[in-house]
């Protein structure tokens, strides 16, 4: 039986490690360079939804929705999912794409309907929605916690046997005549694999390089602002507004905001280093944008900011692939929609391993191939939005 040792503590190692116990593989060890869910997972947004362009990103987010639904009876706990649904707004230029995208997410078993402005200002009395052309509802979309989730997960895990070695961080991987042997912690410490699966999201570029793996993923820095609203505002859904580019939705009492058109989002150059409180220009842009979409909040006021870094590739999609050393893996550069996409991730990460290809309908493990990038063939939606970043 495989040995199979996961760089990286966060959802991606985690649901990996899930999917490979429900394939019978136990002997799984989990190496985190500091406490679980502390990178990128413990800071996402959240937000759960199918509304994807691309077919195999959408039947992810889709195997995905299941898991979350469910996590209580899989795994013993309670994520914090809160389904409140998903609203997507968009202008007349839009209008075609949105139409063929609807379609092809309801071709494969997604639950979305178009509605009207009117039937979208009812879910959100305080919007003003004079401006869009027409709108979709996803219901079983809403938003969870990333790092809920996770821990949840690692608890899980650990009753299952599997081994989480928290402040384990990753000196080398080891690899002779074209295979993988495991890996080199910085303290000296080998620990041998017959797999070992790089899901350690943006950190994973310099993890591979001495192998001459090339990961084009670059981090780019992400803010987010936290709005008071002054006012109960009831459970309206995920709004994700597409004509003045920017997505809310609430977090407790307060609304999380952030921009869709990628002017919160900035290259770095190290995912360790970056501000943890959202510039002044990113603020005020928000607050901006938040007063003239929601007249109806009378009293607004900026709570606080929330800053990340996301870990991003030239398509916005995530690498899901075997490389060309025997026995190791990667699973990273999601670029933003890691957490909703994360059980299908690890599902396709254990196909990978056990079968060598998909099971998940509609999911073509070809689209997530590290070698897409120098082909040139690049995982696009086909129904591209006008003005939205390409994560969509």
């Amino acid at each position: 039986m495989s040995k199979v040792v996961i760089i990286g503590g966060g959802i991606i190692g985690a649901t990996t490690a899930y999917a490979l116990l429900g394939k019978g593989i136990t002997d799984i060890t989990i190496l985190e360079r500091d406490t679980v869910g502390s990178g990128g997972t413990g800071k996402t947004a959240g937000i759960i939804r199918c509304h994807y362009g691309v077919t195999s990103i959408c039947a992810l987010a889709l195997y995905s929705l299941d898991f979350f639904e469910n996590a209580k009876e899989l795994i013993g706990t309670d994520i914090e999912f809160e389904q409140v649904g998903y609203l997507v707004g968009i202008g007349e230029e839009n209008l075609e794409p949105f139409r063929a995208s609807l379609a092809n997410q309801r071709s494969i078993g997604v639950e979305t309907e178009e509605i009207t402005p009117a039937a979208a200002k009812e879910l959100w009395p305080t919007a003003n929605v004079d401006d869009f052309a027409t709108f979709c509802l996803e219901k079983r979309g809403g938003y969870g916690d990333g790092y809920a989730t996770v821990q949840g997960l690692a608890a899980y895990l650990r009753t299952q046997g599997v081994a989480i070695k928290q402040g384990a961080k990753v000196a080398e991987l080891l690899a002779a005549d074209g295979k993988v042997s495991g890996v080199k912690l910085v303290d000296g410490e080998i620990v041998e694999a017959d797999v070992v699966v790089v899901a350690a999201g943006a950190w994973s570029v310099p993890l591979l390089a001495p192998l001459g793996i090339d990961l084009p993923i670059t981090p780019q820095f992400v803010q987010e602002v936290v709005i008071d609203p002054a006012m109960e505002l009831g459970t309206p859904p995920v709004f994700s507004d597409l004509v003045s580019m920017q997505y809310v939705h609430l977090r407790g009492p307060e609304l999380l905001f952030g921009n869709s058109d990628g002017t919160s989002v900035t290259p770095i150059t190290d995912p360790d280093v970056y501000p943890n409180h959202a510039s002044n220009e990113a603020i005020e842009r928000t607050a901006e944008k938040a007063i003239l979409r929601f007249p109806g909040i009378e009293d607004p006021g900026v709570s606080t900011t929330t800053t990340g870094q996301v870990d991003s590739t030239p398509d916005n999609n995530a690498i899901i692939s075997a490389t060309d050393i025997s026995g190791l893996f990667v699973a990273a550069g999601m670029s933003g929609h890691g957490f909703k996409i994360s059980p299908g991730v690890g599902r396709l990460m254990a196909d990978l391993i056990v079968e060598g290809d998909s099971t998940i309908p509609n999911v073509k493990a070809s689209d997530f191939r590290l070698s897409r990038f120098a082909e040139g063939d690049l995982l696009l939606s086909p129904y591209p939005y006008v003005g939205a970043v390409g994560i969509r």
